[in-house]
């Protein structure tokens, strides 16, 4: 029996018209009505006419990334192909909790706007930050921002993507001297990143404790489908655990590569990335090239993994 695995991206693949073709059809456009009421306002209108500054914004990409996910994977089990299990990048591991049955469509939305708006409010437009180190590897990148840490400006490892690929997240100050440090330690590139605030970091535990309330008041589901946690790279299933562990992703490393490599692990042979573009597709294809792969955006693509499926065993 083929293992498939869903992966859903989080903030960065959002663009205007993401999921427009694809809410067009019918039994779709509901997941765009629903987020519209559930919200109190015209997601869908952002996502359909933007403008891209606005969907941007981080409690605005967070829901529309979901809805679009969330969109796909019910597309893609209508069409027979149900998933092993499911994972997300920070963001989209709550479209992963919905496509295994842990939280409802409308539980997920108005979440994941509520997240926004916290990560949002835990620390000032520019005074946090996030950047891309490239062709480094973890030991000498974590001694640079332990370094820098000590010396007064927080900065740490954020996102673990793939070999030779680090993204760390800090104060401005912190990311802008760890910066420099690891392009002397051997670092390829240094890339800062358009984002809001620096998350995945300490400076979020003020916006994890926020959401810890909200988490606490909407129901869980044990999940149908093991879900790879980020914090953990490990699956789980029971509700109290995915709570605890949604709570500390806010301020934790998001181990991507550990949770690909887990799924490989566990027997996973073909990846479907439920979202607009192809960032998760490319970060699998770095830890494996010998995974299949297959982004689903619009309704072509979605057509070439249901037709590719048929030859699964």
């Amino acid at each position: 029996m083929t293992k498939v695995a869903f992966l859903f991206p989080g903030q960065g693949s959002q663009k205007v018209g993401m999921g427009v073709e694809l809410a067009a059809q019918e039994g779709s456009q509901h997941f765009f009505e629903t987020a519209d009421r559930e919200l109190g306002f015209g997601l869908s209108g952002l996502m359909t006419e933007g403008p891209q500054e606005e969907l941007t914004v981080t409690y605005n990409a967070q829901p529309a990334l979901l809805t679009v996910g969330a969109m796909i994977a019910d597309r893609l089990k209508e069409a027979g192909i149900q998933p092993s299990y499911t994972a997300g990048h920070s963001l989209g591991e709550y479209t992963a909790l919905y496509a295994s049955g842990v939280l409802s469509f409308e539980d997920a939305v108005t979440t994941v706007h509520k997240r926004g708006l916290f990560m949002n409010e835990a620390m000032p437009a520019g005074e946090g930050a996030m950047a891309a180190i490239l062709g480094l590897e973890i030991e000498p990148l974590t001694e640079v921002t332990k370094a820098v840490t000590a010396e007064g400006n927080l900065v740490q490892a954020a996102n673990l993507n793939c070999p030779g690929q680090v993204v760390i997240s800090g104060t401005k100050a912190g990311v802008d001297e760890a910066c420099i440090r690891l392009k002397e330690a051997g670092a390829k590139r240094a890339l800062m990143l358009d984002v809001s605030g620096p998350f995945h970091s300490e400076l979020m535990r003020p916006a994890a404790g926020k959401l810890g309330e909200v988490l606490e008041s909407i129901e869980m589901n044990e999940a149908r489908v093991p879900v790879i946690a980020n914090v953990t790279a490990h699956s789980v299933t029971e509700s109290t655990e995915v709570k605890r562990l949604l709570i500390e992703q806010l301020s934790s490393p998001v181990r991507w590569e550990e949770s690909v490599r887990q799924m490989l692990d566990l027997g996973v042979t073909q990846f479907i990335e439920c979202g607009p573009g192809k960032v998760l597709s490319g970060l699998v294809r770095k830890i494996d090239r010998r995974a299949a792969v297959w982004p689903v955006y619009d309704e072509e693509t979605l057509n070439a993994v249901i037709e590719a499926s048929k030859e699964w065993s």
